[in-house]
C-alpha cells in the first residue's frame, strides 16, 4: 500500500510582495514574513498560532507566496504534499501519469521540495521534511 501523504502547506504566486502581504494581513489576520533574495523572496504565511513556522492547531496548515517569474510553468495556487521519501513519491506520481517539474531542491531547515503537475494539469508540490528519507 502507498503511504498516505497529507497536505502540509499551500502556495500562491504574487506580483507585489507588499501588496499580497497587506491583503492577507488585513483580510484574514495572517502574519506574513518576507524572506530575502537568498530564499527567492518567498513570503511565509502563518494562518494560525504557529511555532517554528508550523501550525500548533491540528488540521490547520500554513503557507506561502512565491514571486511570479516568466520562466516557470503553472504559476497558480497549489498545495504542498508531505512525503517521507521524495524520490519514491516522484516515481509513483510519474507512474500514475503526472509530470515532475525539475529536480528536488533543498530548502534550508525545511527539507527537499519539487513541483509537479497531475494528470489534469494542476500544479502541486512534494516536500520531504528535514530528517526524513
Amino acid at each position: 500500500m502507498t503511504e498516505q501523504c497529507p497536505v502540509v502547506h499551500f502556495e500562491m504566486p504574487y506580483e507585489d510582495a507588499g501588496r499580497i502581504a497587506g491583503f492577507y494581513e488585513t483580510a484574514f489576520g495572517w502574519k506574513l514574513h518576507q524572506l530575502g533574495p537568498e530564499m527567492g523572496d518567498y513570503v511565509t504565511a502563518e494562518t494560525a498560532e504557529s511555532r517554528d513556522g508550523r501550525s500548533v492547531t491540528p488540521g490547520v496548515i500554513n503557507g506561502g507566496f512565491f514571486a511570479k517569474t516568466p520562466d516557470l510553468p503553472a504559476q497558480h495556487p497549489s498545495v504542498v504534499i508531505g512525503v517521507s521519501d521524495i524520490a519514491a513519491a516522484m516515481t509513483r506520481l510519474t507512474e500514475a501519469g503526472g509530470t515532475v517539474l525539475g529536480e528536488p531542491m533543498e530548502i534550508p531547515g525545511v527539507g527537499l521540495y519539487v513541483a509537479f503537475t497531475d494528470t489534469e494539469g494542476n500544479r502541486a508540490s512534494l516536500l520531504q521534511p528535514v530528517g526524513q528519507g
